[in-house]
């Protein structure tokens, strides 16, 4: 056990405590939760570069990572799903839970194949990364009907066409090994 993997294994501890502030804190939990999402966004960048700094990569941590990352991610849509109770919130989140499963799928399909390093995170990825945790964290907290919560749900969508960018940019580096088999 290292520090990268104690904040990666931190990450997915601060889910409960996310939903905890989210829905019995009152108004000021929104933003409770927001703070945690934002930390947790953090410490996911913090981790990899510590774990590369430090030369502390392990099969631990590349598990635990994206699955920290897609966790957090995802129950963070799932409660801004069910709090705005519209569609189209819910249309930007089908979208990017939609492209992690299936680009998980992707990834462990080509890693059977020895090719796990032709659906390599890509820059687009990483961007997409940065702009989904921005407006998840903006959406969390920002107050109802402002201007910030009209800035998080944009985010939210440039987040989402990046996802399918992104997914689109994966599934044509593993096509040969798709159409071959």
């Amino acid at each position: 056990m290292n520090l990268p993997n104690i904040l990666t294994l931190g990450r997915i501890f601060m889910i409960p405590l996310m939903v905890v502030c989210f829905y019995w804190l009152g108004e000021s939990g929104r933003l409770w939760a927001s703070l945690l999402f934002a930390a947790a966004a953090v410490t996911d960048w913090f981790d990899g570069y510590l774990a590369r700094k430090l030369d502390q990569q392990t099969a631990l941590g590349a598990f635990l990572d994206p699955v920290a990352d897609k966790l957090i991610v995802s129950v963070a849509l799932v409660l801004l799903v069910e709090h705005f109770n519209d569609v189209w919130l819910t249309i930007p989140a089908m979208v990017i839970v939609g492209r992690e499963i299936v680009i998980s799928a992707l990834r462990e399909w080509m890693a059977e194949l020895g090719k796990r390093a032709n659906v390599a995170v890509s820059y687009i990825g990483k961007v997409k990364t940065a702009l989904q945790m921005i407006s998840i964290a903006v959406l969390l907290g920002a107050p109802a009907g402002g201007l910030l919560e009209t800035a998080g749900i944009y985010a939210l969508y440039a987040a989402a066409v990046l996802t399918l960018w992104s997914m689109l940019i994966y599934l044509k580096a593993a096509w040969p090994d798709l159409r071959d088999s």
